[in-house]
């Protein structure tokens, strides 16, 4: 009978061990992400420290992750929403609060960064910075030289902006950012209105500088314009800072003898920053806070960093990052250059239904 007993136990204890092994290899999260926006061997060294599988999938717009979100179900556990959105969203309710006991890298955050946030998360229950960055200019250098003169320079919005300027730059190629709340800011910044307008005389007055020089426009796109930067299809681009130096470092690897350059205009420019957050109906709620705490580790941010080449929220990562991210201005402007830096809030249902309907007769050309 003990005899029985105890092979009966081990029976058991075995199907437990078994059960708990199937188990914790089936653990998952599922992180919906910008398109180029992480190191994959990050990915690989999540999984081999926690044995959790990362399905990894990729967006373009704010506004294909919002309709996800929205209609419920999507099936992530993380997404990384760019902060006007994340505003929206949070007030639609589509995310659940963090549990900050799960995340004991949150002390490596920088303040300033943890700050601005606050903003779009106040009190930042919901989301925490991954990258942060400037929307400018991207360009092929020699190519910009042969249409504009080899004594322009490109410091301006003016570059792109004036009918002539973009007329001259046609045949080499313009791609504007698929990202009308951020153009259209820009665009109203560089005509001296609020960039944080919502009044919709204004957004049309934002929409008629792109309007005026769509006959020169090629592409609309927030990602595959880098490969185009980096093979010399376009010259030019509205395009966010780390997608720049990205063409540029994929033009250099290639050597192709195209020089690509970022700028930061010197009328200013939108700051913006993407982050991490947890839909409130994700099914893997432990795993996606494993994975955002692994992201906010020093080294596992800065080994992201610097492959995208973009600046992250994580002050304790500054002095593991790679001399040519942190030391670029285009990646970590100088104080000057921050002043100029502006943010926008959240559009509402009305003020996004005219942003929508002038984008699309802009893109369109109707």
């Amino acid at each position: 009978m003990k005899a029985h007993f105890i092979r009966t136990a081990s029976v058991a204890l075995a199907t437990i061990f078994i059960a708990s092994a199937v188990q914790a290899q089936e653990r998952v999260v599922n992180v919906y992400n910008w398109s180029d926006y992480i190191d994959e061997s990050v990915l690989a060294d999540f999984t081999k420290e926690t044995g959790i599988k990362v399905v990894y999938d990729v967006f373009d717009s704010n506004e294909l992750l919002e309709t996800k979100l929205l209609a419920g179900g999507s099936g992530y556990d993380v997404v990384v929403p760019t902060a006007p959105f994340l505003a929206r969203q949070i007030q639609a309710g589509v995310f659940q609060k963090l549990d900050k006991s799960k995340l004991s890298n949150l002390t490596n955050l920088w303040p300033m960064v943890s700050e601005r946030l606050s903003k779009y998360d106040p009190g930042n229950e919901y989301a925490v910075n991954y990258m942060w960055g400037t929307t400018g200019i991207g360009y092929n250098v020699a190519k910009v030289k042969e249409a504009l003169g080899a004594d322009f320079t490109v410091d301006s919005w003016d570059t792109i902006f004036k009918p002539e300027n973009a007329e001259k730059l046609k045949a080499c190629g313009v791609n504007i950012l698929d990202a009308s709340d951020e153009t259209f800011a820009i665009a109203m910044n560089y005509i001296g209105k609020d960039p944080d307008s919502k009044e919709a005389a204004d957004l049309e007055a934002g929409g008629e500088v792109y309007m005026k020089i769509r006959p020169s426009v090629r592409t609309f796109n927030s990602s595959a314009y880098i490969d185009d930067l980096a093979n010399g299809d376009v010259c030019v681009t509205i395009g966010w800072s780390g997608d720049i130096l990205q063409a540029k470092a994929r033009a250099e690897e290639a050597e192709n003898g195209v020089e690509i350059n970022y700028v930061i205009p010197k009328e200013g420019t939108y700051m913006w920053f993407d982050n991490m957050a947890i839909p409130a109906d994700a099914k893997n709620v432990a795993e996606a806070h494993e994975f955002i705490n692994f992201l906010m580790r020093p080294d596992v941010i800065a080994k992201a960093s610097n492959y995208v080449q973009y600046a992250n929220g994580n002050l304790a990562a500054q002095e593991l990052l790679d001399p040519e991210v942190k030391d670029n201005p285009a990646v970590y402007p100088p104080e000057d250059v921050m002043s100029k830096l502006f943010t926008i809030s959240p559009y509402g249902p009305r003020e996004q239904r005219v942003l929508n309907r002038v984008w699309t007769q802009i893109k369109t050309g109707s």
